[in-house]
Order: structure tokens, then C-alpha cells, then sequence
């Protein structure tokens, strides 16, 4: 339940930069004046919730070991925990639809679902699915769709892992044994779907056209994953999918931006200052100013993480720093009423210690999900 307070003491990231004044929330929003029990915060810096547009980091909890939990929205409820630990107010579960089977495949992938829908309105953190369908598989397409209109999901993302040169070639792709394991079948199995799913190439963009007409009729926000250059995304615009996550190239994202569309890219890259798969440093598409939002990917911790790594590096100031994680995801996800501590806004925001820039605590809808150490000790005195 959203709980009245009025927060003094701390730093208070506003639109306009940093401010010693007092927050109220009331009713699950910013509040003009005072009200509710008065919490000192001197010491701490209070930040819009964290808005985090793409992250896959809940499968842990969902599949601990293989085929050993059953009851996954347990595994829902423990993600969200670990969310608000990390000052994360709203978070979209990515997961994956794809003929990669296992944890990726369309059976999972409904499982997943079910699982968000049944603990999401049980919790303040806004948890909400995102369809990452594999543009090859084609015959499930309608079983996706299906999924989509059930489940209630408005963010869908395209992706091909399909290894074409490999296959064009007639060679094995490199890892297929693990994959396959993983996918719970036999090498040549796995292999043999690869091949068949490849050899229909020419049927994909015709059927993917439809489809995105159909999504698009139904308001569902469209994007593309892993653009390598400008004349992918200048097809995906084609198709009206305005979104550009994780660009492969600086040149694929510039393309997106000229546009207006929106970039997303991994909080793990720039934490890191290099891509883990090898491709273009996040952290050099933010310098170029192309970035929308930063998103979690894999790792819940690192949007925080990043925006104090671009301050520390001098890429940029807080409060530019932080909309990448806040205002920004929301601006993708067209959220207008979070992002920003204003009045009337949704009263998302998390407690930040200056001295260690650890999470004292998150508060999402004005309920708190997370508190800890110092800062729950200053709540409840």
C-alpha cells in the first residue's frame, strides 16, 4: 500500500538538476506540500525509480536447474525482490519465443508469462513481459500472437540467431552440441531444424510485414534486436518497428536516432566499457550522444552502476546520466507518468547513500519494496 510521507534532508534529483527541498509523496504520487510522517534523509540522495526497458536476468530464478521448478511465479516474486534491491521501480521481463527451445522456447515462454501474471498485481514493482520472437519461426507465429493477446504484452522485439552463413555453407555451427543440449535435443536434431528453419528464408519478410501490421493495429510497441548497420534498421523502419536494442554498430544507431527513434543499449556494456559479445562499446554511443536508455540486459545491478560510472568518467552530469535509466526507458515504453520527480507523478523513486551509492531503499507507486541498513532505520524512527 502507497504510504504518505514527506522526505527532508537529502539531494533531490529534480528535471532541473539537484535540490535541497523537501519530496511528499501521498496516494502513490508527488505531492505539492507536506504531509504524511516526516523521514530525515540528510546524507542520501533521492532519484527517480529506475525504468528498465530489457532484462533477462529473472531466468535464474525461473529455471534454477533444469526441469527442477515447477511453480516459477515463486521465482517471479524472488526477481522482484532482487529488482527493487537494485532501485528498480519498473521492470520488462525479457523472454525469449524462439526455435532455440529449453528456457528460450515457446513452451517456457507461456510459462513465463502465466507466472508474471499471476504475481504481477500482487506487487508495487511494475513487472511486464516482453515477446522476443525469432523472426524464422515461422510456424509459430499465430501461437505467439496467441500469447500476446492472452498474456497482455505490449513490447515485442525481433530477433534472428539463426547462424545463416554456417548453414549456406553446409558447416555445423560452433556450439551446436551445447545448444542442442540445452534445447533438449540431439545435436543432428537441432542441427536439422536450424537447416529446415534457414531454407524458408524467403517466405520471412512477407510474413513478418503482416504481422507487424496485425501488432501494430493492437498498440503493441515494436523493435529490433541487434541491428548490425543502417540498412537493417532503415527495413525494420519500413515495417513501422521504431525501437533499435542493442545496435551493433555506432552507424546502426545513428541511423535509429536521425530518425528519432528510440536506441537501447546494455548497462553491462558500459559498466564494463566494452561489449562482452565483441561489438561496439556502449559507452562510446553514449559519448556520440545516440542513447536513449540504458537497460539492464542480463544483470540487475548495472543500470545504477552505469549512470555512476558516466558521472565518475565525466561522460556526462547526473542528471543526464540518470535519465538514461529513468525518463528515458520510460519515454520508450511510452510511460509518461514515471521517470521524473514532479508533482503527480507515480511516486517511484529509490534512496540512494552518497557515501557508499548503495540502495537504501526503493518506494514504487509510493509502497516500499526494498529498504535496508541506515536508511529503514531512519523510516521507522
Amino acid at each position: 500500500m502507497p504510504i504518505d510521507l514527506t522526505l527532508t534532508g537529502a539531494r533531490v534529483l529534480r528535471p532541473g538538476g539537484w535540490d535541497s527541498g523537501a519530496l511528499t509523496l501521498s496516494g502513490g504520487v508527488i505531492a505539492d506540500g507536506p504531509g504524511g510522517k516526516s523521514v530525515d534523509l540528510s546524507g542520501f540522495d533521492l532519484l527517480p525509480g529506475i525504468v528498465d526497458v530489457h532484462g533477462d536476468g529473472f531466468e535464474r530464478h525461473m529455471a534454477p536447474r533444469r526441469g527442477a521448478l515447477r511453480e516459477a511465479s515463486h521465482g517471479v516474486a524472488a526477481c522482484a525482490a532482487e529488482i527493487a534491491a537494485n532501485g528498480i521501480t519498473t521492470a520488462v521481463l525479457a523472454q525469449f519465443f524462439s526455435w532455440e527451445g529449453g528456457m528460450r522456447g515457446p513452451d517456457f515462454a507461456e510459462h513465463v508469462f502465466a507466472s508474471i501474471a499471476e504475481v504481477a498485481h500482487k506487487i508495487a514493482t511494475d513487472l511486464r513481459p516482453q515477446l522476443r520472437l525469432e523472426t524464422f519461426l515461422l510456424d509459430d507465429y499465430a501461437r505467439a500472437e496467441a500469447a500476446i493477446d492472452r498474456f497482455g504484452i505490449g513490447y515485442v522485439v525481433f530477433n534472428d540467431h539463426l547462424p545463416h552463413d554456417r548453414l549456406a555453407a553446409g558447416r555445423r555451427p560452433p556450439r551446436l552440441t551445447g545448444q542442442a543440449l540445452k534445447s533438449g535435443r540431439n545435436p543432428e536434431a537441432h542441427l536439422a531444424l536450424m537447416q529446415g528453419l534457414h531454407s524458408r528464408a524467403a517466405a520471412v519478410p512477407d510474413a513478418l510485414d503482416a504481422l507487424c501490421v496485425r501488432l501494430l493495429a493492437k498498440g503493441v510497441r515494436l523493435g529490433s534486436h541487434d541491428d548490425p548497420d543502417a540498412a537493417t534498421r532503415e527495413t525494420w523502419r519500413a515495417r513501422d518497428v521504431r525501437i533499435s536494442e542493442f545496435p551493433e554498430t555506432l552507424a546502426a544507431a545513428e541511423a535509429a536516432r536521425a530518425e528519432g527513434e528510440p536506441v537501447v543499449m546494455g548497462a553491462p556494456n558500459v559498466v564494463r566499457g566494452a561489449s562482452h559479445a565483441g561489438k561496439v562499446s556502449a559507452l562510446e554511443i553514449v559519448e556520440a550522444g545516440r542513447v536513449t536508455a540504458l537497460a539492464s540486459d542480463y544483470h540487475y545491478p548495472a543500470p545504477l552502476r552505469a549512470a555512476l560510472r558516466l558521472v565518475e568518467l565525466g561522460v556526462c552530469d547526473m542528471p543526464t546520466a540518470w535519465a538514461l535509466v529513468s525518463s528515458g526507458p520510460a519515454q520508450v515504453l511510452g510511460l509518461t507518468d514515471r521517470g521524473r520527480l514532479v508533482p503527480g507523478m507515480r511516486a517511484d523513486l529509490l534512496v540512494l547513500d552518497r557515501a557508499t551509492g548503495q540502495v537504501g531503499a526503493t518506494l514504487a507507486n509510493g509502497a516500499v519494496t526494498y529498504m535496508t541498513g541506515t536508511a529503514a532505520a531512519r523510516f521507522i524512527a
